[in-house]
């Protein structure tokens, strides 16, 4: 525990606890509301990728609360319990997002392309990165301090790149679903609502890594 960690570590994890409280509360509140047309999760999901002639993307159940994901290694679209048969304005948002990604997979978009390869850089870096270079500090070693900044480096770059991918899935749902009349203005605000309460997430763990990264190097720099 050091004051950088106290001035920019602890008001970005404050700030994290703040935004899962919020796409929790967020999704509770609009999976009591009901869509117009009766379309679920799935049914959203499906025209999403059936609008831009996808056809080799399976969407099938997983179980538990928010543990919606696009699998690109297998090409499959899971949707958590309170998603998958529920026709809800959460429901049809979170289905219509993770579509998004489907899309944007099908397509090869650049960004998305990007943080796949930086999925393994961003393992090793946010495991050892920080280990390496506070170890370093202890030992004053310099070269595994460098070391250990730059494996961390690459974390908080795949958080970067992370925060266009999600936004250009959320804004790709919306668009289709209006396009394809899936839910009425009102219905579409509440949509919006839910994907903007679940960007927060990513905004917060994305300040809370570059938070960690000034932290250590201006520990290294004060060293």
């Amino acid at each position: 525990m050091d004051i950088y960690y106290l001035i920019l570590v602890v008001p970005t994890m404050l700030l994290s606890m703040g935004a899962s409280f919020l796409v929790k509360s967020t999704f509770a509140k609009y999976s009591k509301v009901v869509c117009s047309k009766q379309v679920t999760g799935v049914d959203a999901a499906s025209l999403l990728l059936r609008s831009n002639s996808i056809n080799d993307v399976q969407v099938e159940p997983v179980q538990g609360s928010l543990t919606d994901h696009y699998s690109p290694g297998d090409k499959k679209l899971r949707l958590s319990e309170p998603v998958y048969g529920v026709s809800t304005i959460a429901a049809v948002g979170v289905a219509a997002h993770e579509a998004g990604h489907a899309i944007q997979h099908a397509t090869k978009w650049g960004p998305l392309a990007l943080r796949s390869i930086l999925v393994p850089v961003a393992n090793i870096g946010s495991q050892f990165g920080p280990v390496m270079a506070i170890a370093g500090l202890g030992l004053s070693f310099p070269l595994l301090i460098n070391l250990g900044i730059l494996l961390f480096t690459g974390a908080v770059a795949f958080y970067l790149i992370t925060l266009p991918v999600e936004f250009n899935a959320s804004n790709r749902a919306i668009k289709i679903l209006r396009a394809n009349n899936v839910l009425n203005e009102e219905e579409l605000k509440g949509v919006k609502k839910v994907l903007t309460a679940a960007a927060m997430t990513y905004i917060a763990s994305a300040l809370t890594a570059i938070a960690s990264l000034i932290r250590l190097v201006l520990l290294s720099r004060r060293r």
